[in-house]
């Protein structure tokens, strides 16, 4: 099985090779220890204008790398870290166990972005392989040697273990993660990082009235589960927590209006919200965010066995709310409304779903952005976006306009879990939207959360989509209130 990577910090630690080298001009460090034709080498092809310069040499490579100063520095960071995915397809020549990271006259954050992208490029997971199948040359150790603020280096180490620990969790197979098991390492990832967990079985989740996820649950033999995760720190800066909610459908086959196969094969991944929102909360727990964060995640699969919900059934909702039955593939936002009612009774600052919710969203933005929309002030939407740029997780906002209300009247209840064919992502954020009574935004990742093929760092099937930008965002709103305690 292949080891992950330990990321080492030390500033004052001499600078040796193999080495990776981050600069900001055609000027070669004259740190680093080079023949005088390898000098030249790497001088004359920086000159002639390339972005990374690799130099295989006695001690062990030499990778020269310029930042690209004309971009925007959110895109400069993002070049980066694709250029460490690149340069690792050269590292894997060399066999080397480690690699030293430095920079030349650059930011701290130029040299984070590169390691970050180079550490989430090793991920893989091969735990069922049952030959060997290490692969040789990647390395085991990566030494930042830099002058780094101690807070943001370890902003870095715990962000890529939350994603490491989420793309575990989403690439599982659906045997192995059921509901319960999804559940377990909920709690477990709670454990090692300081929220706590509270998961709620299925006779307390009809004790509350869940109707949404009892009702999606109804074709499968595994019970569902209701995960409750905390972190409340001492020097928490709101009274009114940040609710995070996310889907946990760990296989949708699509109920009776069951998917053809083409359209199955990653509905393991349905549960990647959830998971990304599980990660974010270990990130921010273990970062000690001074934050009042909770987290909630539904779980359950979505099959046609047993005695499956069908179009045209009405589910009673947690908060009371009739639900026509339109179609059983729209399951995700009947698990997330009882959840959004739920986080209702916390008062929160604001609600946030995470979920791969709708075709509708991924045909719109493909992989490169998820759909965001709601009901929450214009702050909390800049806030959203900024850290959705920062750490290259892209959000584009749809509109929200009243009249798309209009496609989930229903004759018989109260709404209907589906429009029509036209804007669908909205009209799914429209019919969560009507079960939260605080401001509210909901994220559709349905693009970006299933990717078929690696996006350089961004590995295939869970590359982990949200779990830096949710994060980043609650980290914001804690640097904003206390600004505004301040006040």
């Amino acid at each position: 099985m292949n080891v992950k990577p330990e990321l080492i910090y030390s500033p004052k630690a001499k600078v040796s090779q193999p080495l990776v080298c981050i600069i900001a001009s055609d000027d070669l460090p004259d740190f680093i220890d080079l023949l005088d034709y390898e000098k030249v080498f790497i001088s004359e092809r920086l000159k002639r204008g390339d972005e990374s310069v690799f130099l295989n040499t006695k001690p062990g490579y030499v990778a020269i790398v310029r930042v690209k100063n004309d971009l925007p520095l959110f895109r400069q960071h993002e070049s980066l870290r694709k250029s460490a995915s690149v340069l690792l397809e050269r590292i894997k020549e060399t066999l080397g166990t480690s690699v030293t990271i430095t920079g030349n006259d650059v930011t701290a954050s130029a040299v984070l972005a590169f390691a970050e992208g180079l550490i989430l490029s090793l991920y893989r997971f091969d735990k069922y392989k049952t030959k060997e199948s290490v692969e040789k040359g990647l390395p085991e150790k990566i030494l930042v040697s830099y002058n780094i603020p101690e807070s943001d280096f370890n902003w870095l180490k715990i962000s890529c273990e939350a994603v490491y620990a989420t793309r575990d969790m989403i690439n599982e197979p659906p045997q192995k993660m059921t509901a319960q098991t999804f559940a377990a390492a909920l709690r477990h990832l709670g454990s090692g990082s300081g929220f706590s967990t509270e998961i709620l079985d299925k006779s307390r989740i009809a004790a509350l009235r869940m109707g949404g996820l009892l009702g999606v649950n109804q074709g499968s033999i595994d019970p569902p589960e209701f995960c409750i995760m905390e972190y409340k720190p001492e020097n928490a800066v709101n009274s009114k927590p940040l609710v995070l909610i996310g889907k946990g459908v760990v296989l949708d086959t699509g109920g009776l209006n069951l998917k053809p196969g083409d359209y199955m094969e990653q509905m393991k991944t349905d549960m990647a919200g959830g998971a990304a929102v599980a990660g974010a909360m270990y990130l921010i727990a273990r970062a000690r965010v001074p934050l009042y964060a909770i987290a909630l995640v539904p779980v359950t699969d979505n099959r046609p066995g047993q005695n499956a919900i069908a179009p045209g059934d009405i589910l009673t909702m947690h908060n009371g709310t009739t639900v026509e039955i339109m179609n059983t593939d729209a399951e995700g936002r009947l698990i997330l409304a009882d959840a959004i009612s739920y986080a209702c009774r916390f008062d929160p600052m604001i609600i946030v779903t995470l979920a791969t919710l709708t075709g509708s969203a991924f045909m719109t933005f493909g992989t490169l952005a998820s759909a965001i929309m709601g009901t929450a002030g214009e702050e909390y939407f800049q806030t959203l976006e900024s850290c959705g740029e920062e750490v290259f997780e892209r959000v584009a906002r749809l509109p929200f306009w009243e009249e798309y209300e209009e496609a989930l009247k229903s004759d018989i209840a109260d709404i209907k879990n589906l429009g029509g064919k036209e804007s669908g992502a909205i009209s799914a954020g429209k019919f969560l939207a009507s079960f939260a009574s605080a401001p509210f935004i909901h994220v559709d990742i349905a693009g970006p959360a299933m990717l078929k093929k690696n996006d350089y760092y961004r590995t295939k099937d869970g590359p982990g989509t949200g779990v830096r930008m949710l994060a980043a965002f609650a980290r914001s709103l804690a640097t904003a209130n206390v600004e505004k305690n301040k006040s």
